[in-house]
């Protein structure tokens, strides 16, 4: 794999060098693949080495390059090394690359990419992700998909790489919101509609109600005081909030299973609201909370009165908010779970939020605060049925699922699927995580029907195909294996490309790990596809001398095992028909 072949070049580097392997692994990268033919497989930038040298110039950088490369030697591994523009370039044996490549993909299985160098010596820590938290007594809204989907990215991420991941989904469960919908329900609610469709009902109840309170005062009186009601612990209000919760949970569990999602805690904000108090009388003890005219509690966060850096932690009734109960969620968790890492996923609008509630956490004494981390997303425009009804994510999936059943149905396969209904699920979840995750997390995105559902070009259909047909050709032709392959077979330049692209996995997972972007890995597989579709149709099995036959067999099995790898990754379940 990779990491064999960059040690056996940073061993050779080491000793002209003067500087320990360790040190060069991480400059000595995979060039990617290129449609001229005998590129080098690998490349060593120079400038990675001169780096914090502040006298060279790009012309020294070259003639560096130049020299460097005439010390080195060719061996068993290495068969070519040359200079380019600041670089200097390796080329491998191509039977050995062919050999252990792909003896190292079969090998290692789902940890294909994760056993490499460029993760040795990763310490394993124990990291919290906060994610999807959607607001308990509303139907589950496409606005809460990014995080859910992007949240458990990261989490299966971190697991890939060995790190102790908890899940938290952390629901809005507590607020100002339940004085209005529990008003809301003791005004209109009917029990016979909360029990045939529960969520919906409360989120015909919440919408009525807070049409009233925009024009009754009287109404948003009731609200707030039902609220305080809730705060104190009234028991007939919280026996009421506490169906509500659960009803939501249960509906909410039933869009997780069909994501294929899973959390190690539904925790909420209503957790909270007695260690918020406790919060609040820690800021006091520290000095830090201030009372304001209007009776309101604020934390001045720049230290010297800057009026644009005060943040509000209490009601001037006393009641918490988002923030204080934030800060007694972090601080419980750091107790629980003695985090190295905790990250929590919401949208871009939340910046500010998370910006105070970490920099609260330090002027509170808590040193611990540089380890919480916000990973923001951006904004999915035009995500609306094809009705133009307002979008509630269980309406997407059946409408996903549907075309995807009309589309599987033309495919005279289909007829043999034991379960299409399932089938049509997975590739239409396919569909949307590669439609959101090929760009930048950050970046506002416009969602197209009419793309979710090709399935040619770089599109999550695309790459269930693949996989599919991937599978087929092992189906049909398996007992063609054989126990030890003959690399002189693979050495057309379809081949070829495969085994340096393979070769480029574990790169593209340390990217991902570093900035938690799942674009690299996207990008990475949608080209792993369309390697694969054209070696599927120029490397031909049916036909083809036994020895040849088993070694293509080789190469698609293992192209198949790194695209199942990447696609589990991203929160995608392969296929194996479609």
């Amino acid at each position: 794999m990779a990491c064999g072949f960059r040690r056996s070049i940073a061993s050779q580097l080491s000793r002209v060098l003067d500087l320990p392997p360790e040190n060069l692994i991480k400059s000595i990268s995979a060039i990617p693949i290129s449609k001229k033919e005998g590129v080098a497989d690998f490349q060593l930038s120079v400038d990675s080495l001169l780096k914090n040298r502040n006298d060279y110039s790009r012309r020294d950088n070259q003639v560096q390059a130049k020299r460097l490369a005439e010390k080195l030697k060719c061996d068993t591994v290495v068969s070519e090394i040359s200079a380019g523009p600041g670089t200097i370039n390796f080329k491998i044996n191509r039977e050995l690359l062919t050999k252990a490549v792909l003896q190292q993909v079969i090998e290692d299985g789902s940890k294909y990419g994760l056993k490499s160098e460029l993760f040795s010596g990763l310490p394993r820590r124990k990291v919290v992700v906060e994610f999807s938290s959607p607001n308990v007594a509303k139907k589950f809204h496409v606005g809460h998909l990014r995080s859910t989907i992007i949240g458990n990215f990261i989490a299966n991420l971190k697991e890939a790489l060995g790190h102790q991941v908890t899940r938290i989904n952390y629901l809005g469960d507590w607020g100002m919101q339940f004085g209005l919908l529990g008003t809301g329900f003791q005004l209109f609610g009917y029990e016979e509609k909360l029990q045939s469709n529960p969520l919906q009902h409360l989120f015909e109840v919440y919408v009525q109600i807070n049409k009233e309170a925009a024009d009754d005062k009287k109404i948003a009186k009731l609200a707030h005081e039902f609220f305080q009601r809730l705060e104190l612990g009234d028991v007939q209000a919280l026996s009421l909030w506490q169906r509500f919760r659960d009803l939501s949970v249960k509906e909410y569990s039933q869009i997780y299973k069909r994501l294929g999602i899973y959390f190690d805690e539904y925790s909420g904000e209503s957790f909270y609201r007695e260690k918020s108090q406790e919060v609040l009388k820690l800021l006091d003890s520290k000095g830090l909370l201030q009372r304001t005219i209007k009776g309101t509690a604020v934390v001045d966060l720049s230290g010297n009165g800057d009026p644009s850096s005060v943040c509000t932690v209490m009601r001037s009734d006393g009641t918490s908010l988002y923030v204080t109960r934030d800060l007694a969620a972090a601080m419980d968790r750091m107790d629980r779970y003695n985090f190295d890492t905790m990250i929590y996923v919401t949208d871009k609008g939340q910046q500010k939020h998370f910006q105070q509630l970490f920099q609260m956490l330090r002027i509170m004494g808590c040193d611990w605060a540089e380890r919480c981390q916000h990973v923001p997303f951006g904004v999915v425009q035009g995500m609306k049925t094809r009705r133009g009804e307002v979008t509630f994510l269980e309406d997407v999936l059946n409408e996903i699922r549907l075309k995807m059943l009309q589309n599987m149905a033309s495919i005279k396969t289909t007829k043999e699927l034991p379960n299409p209904q399932e089938t049509a699920e997975r590739v239409g979840l396919a569909a949307l995580i590669i439609q959101d995750f090929r760009g930048l997390l950050l970046s506002d995105y416009q969602f197209s029907w009419d793309r979710v559902f090709q399935s040619r070009g770089d599109t999550g259909v695309f790459l269930q195909y693949t996989h599919a047909r991937l599978h087929s050709l092992e189906e049909t032709f398996g007992c063609g294996y054989l126990d030890d392959f003959n690399t002189a077979c693979l050495q057309e330049p379809q081949s070829v490309s495969i085994v340096q692209h393979l070769l480029r996995f574990d790169e593209v997972l340390y990217r991902s790990s570093q900035d938690l972007q799942p674009r690299h890995i996207v990008s990475y597989l949608l080209t792993l596809s369309h390697l694969a579709a054209v070696a599927h149709r120029t490397l031909q099995i049916k036909d083809s001398p036994p020895e040849v036959a088993g070694a293509r067999l080789h190469l698609f099995k293992a192209v198949r095992y790194v695209l199942a790898n990447g696609m589990r990754l991203l929160g995608i379940t392969p296929v194996s028909r479609m």
